[in-house]
């Protein structure tokens, strides 16, 4: 369907795009150097952005160089279900009632922990919540425990290197936090299917190891932190108590989002729920906050994006994969997620004809173990930037400093996947 130069020019315009997220930060700095075009620097600024725009790149290229009908259909053969589930429950896992409940779990248990509330809060929020993402789905863990964390951790008076510490332990969490269970995380999803992964085979043979490796990161994180760590604040006066929510509000707002958590590979029916959702909270607003639209549009876009582009690079992700010996194969996918979607990643594993048990392995503990290693490594963490970038200096978050931050909690997991 497509020729070499198309092919080039789509890893090209790929290259472009991550060159781009590392230059993120540079374009927010010029926002302030050239306030008359301050408005371009800062959409270029937005990590969000970076891949939808490149995306729209790419297509307007195809349809130069192959014609607008092979651009269409190139386009509309992509599968969205990703971003716009990952859209959907960022939006309900944020919204007021998911959040008080939520929120007052965790400080409940904050108070009856041996610990000071502010230190246990942390450890809480950086271990459980991760872990939780087995069951609610990686992108609903990290919506909660970003809004949980933000107003404690992730605030102008803590030093930078700590922040990027803290997220990149709340980063590599999630993504190994979520391999409990065969449905959760993304780079799982790919492959349990077509491997006949259940989620005991995950709790068997990923699940413990990485819950081991979730509480080592949490308890280093909160360690390095104690001296900054504050009560964490509700996120505003509306979530100061639970019992400002009714609980039938809650419940109804907790089965929606079971049911589009049950129902992520199916869009007809999670959107459709989403739908309800939306009239529900008009109709009972005094019990709602405003939802976070904007911010889970730009991850929907991002997604988006990175599944436009990421489906032009298998011409070379995949002889890569293929050719790789199994302890190379590990290190090998901790690298290229690093610049390339995990999930997208051990899809290409799927595709490999006769690999073996010993490489399927290394290929999802390897994918998972570098999925906090950058914005892009794992589709949950576009979440986190949107809703923790306001702490960090310029409002944005640096892809060196993810990557510093994260290369610790990263060593951990992948020792942690490879050797217990």
């Amino acid at each position: 369907m497509f020729n070499i130069p198309v092919e080039w020019m789509a890893a090209a315009i790929f290259a472009l795009a991550l060159a781009h997220t590392f230059a993120a930060k540079q374009f927010e700095r010029l926002s302030h150097r050239f306030p008359r075009h301050a408005g371009l620097f800062h959409l270029l600024g937005e990590v969000e952005v970076v891949f939808g725009f490149w995306a729209i790149v790419l297509i307007a290229f195809m349809a130069l160089a192959s014609g607008s009908g092979a651009a269409l259909q190139y386009a509309e053969s992509r599968n969205y279900t990703e971003p716009l589930f990952v859209f959907v429950v960022m939006v309900i896992a944020a919204s007021k009632p998911v959040l008080a409940i939520v929120m007052s779990t965790v400080n409940a248990l904050a108070r009856l922990a041996p610990l000071p509330t502010p230190l246990a809060s942390a450890w809480l929020g950086l271990a459980a919540v991760p872990l939780l993402g087995s069951l609610i789905t990686e992108p609903a863990a990290m919506t909660i425990a970003a809004l949980m964390l933000a107003p404690q951790i992730f605030r102008r008076q803590v030093p930078e290197s700590l922040k990027y510490l803290a997220l990149g332990v709340l980063f590599v969490n999630v993504s190994i936090g979520g391999t409990l269970t065969s449905y959760a995380a993304p780079p799982v999803l790919m492959v349990a299917a077509t491997w006949g992964w259940d989620s005991a085979f995950m709790f068997t043979q990923f699940g413990w190891k990485a819950a081991l490796a979730v509480l080592v990161n949490a308890s280093v994180a909160t360690l390095l932190l104690r001296q900054h760590l504050r009560p964490a604040p509700p996120a505003n006066d509306e979530l100061d108590a639970t019992a400002r929510v009714p609980l039938t509000v809650i419940a109804v707002h907790l089965g929606l989002l079971a049911g589009v958590v049950l129902s992520a590979h199916h869009p007809v029916i999670f959107l459709g729920l989403f739908l309800m959702f939306l009239g529900y909270t008009q109709a009972y607003a005094k019990h709602q906050s405003p939802l976070i639209l904007k911010e889970a549009l730009l991850v929907g876009f991002f997604l988006a994006g990175l599944v436009v582009l990421g489906g032009m690079q298998q011409w070379w992700l995949q002889p890569i994969v293929s050719g790789l010996q199994p302890l190379a194969l590990f290190l090998g996918a901790i690298g290229l997620t690093a610049i390339t979607d995990n999930a997208a990643l051990t899809y290409l594993g799927s595709l490999i004809v006769g690999i073996s048990d010993e490489s399927k392995y290394l290929l999802v503990a390897g994918a998972v173990a570098g999925g906090g290693l950058t914005v892009i490594a794992n589709a949950p963490n576009p979440a986190g930037v949107a809703l923790l970038k306001r702490g960090f200096a310029d409002e944005t978050v640096g892809a060196l400093g993810l990557l510093l931050g994260a290369l610790g909690p990263t060593a951990v997991a992948a020792t942690a996947l490879l050797f217990l």
